[in-house]
């Protein structure tokens, strides 16, 4: 004869955990390709200072001249360009730092954030810059920095309003460069991207709203 097995109850399976909105996110799904897209704009700045160097700064006159219409197009150009490498080196650690946590919405948005960084950054220097060519990324790293500040708020976010707290203990003192404080430093720009990450941050906010009531996600 056979023997016959008894078994208690069993427990109905869990059901599986609902899917983190990409909103909410703190890092990004997928690292290496966060990595690659951030490192090569990072390394292409650098390979834009080679020839810059070599052609004496010619290219860091191609940047923002405010209020003059023929050069509007510095507003494209000005993110890629440094005076030197001293400048470029100072802004490409906290442009990967900030970057790459900036993905971690992905890839779509982190583009669509860096368009509006990048443009209010451009379009506030051009209308209320100092006399002069302004050029650099760290309009674009204060965009990233106040994006990161505030997204969290906007998404009701506990861990990233916690990375907010850690990205401002690493940069929050770079907050002052928004200020008319420091001779040859575009205030600027430095206001104008961080307005601009508010922004950004405030539609992904919308954005997750709107997605909260069409498809459930809390």
């Amino acid at each position: 004869m056979d023997p016959i097995g008894l078994t208690g109850p069993t427990e109905p399976p869990k059901p599986p955990k609902p899917p983190v909105p990409a909103a909410r996110r703190v890092l990004p799904d997928r690292p290496l390709q966060a990595i690659t897209v951030v490192g090569a704009f990072v390394a292409l700045l650098f390979a834009i200072e080679v020839v810059n160097s070599m052609s004496d700064g010619a290219l860091s006159t191609h940047g923002i001249w405010p209020r003059t219409p023929d050069q509007w197009d510095g507003i494209l150009w000005a993110p890629l360009l440094h005076a030197n490498w001293d400048h470029l080196l100072a802004n490409a650690l906290p442009l990967l730092v900030l970057g790459l946590l900036a993905t971690s919405g992905g890839m779509g948005q982190f583009l669509g954030v860096t368009a509006i960084i990048w443009l209010a950054s451009g379009f506030g220097t051009f209308l209320i810059g100092h006399a002069g060519v302004h050029i650099g990324a760290s309009g674009v790293i204060f965009g990233y920095l106040t994006f990161l500040l505030v997204r969290g708020v906007f998404v009701r976010s506990v861990p990233q309003v916690l990375i907010a707290v850690a990205v401002f203990a690493m940069y929050g003192t770079v907050l002052w460069g928004v200020l008319p404080n420091q001779p040859g430093v575009s205030w600027e720009g430095h206001l104008s991207g961080a307005v601009g990450g508010i922004l950004a941050a405030w539609l992904v906010g919308r954005a997750w709203r709107e997605s909260v009531k069409t498809q459930g996600f809390t």
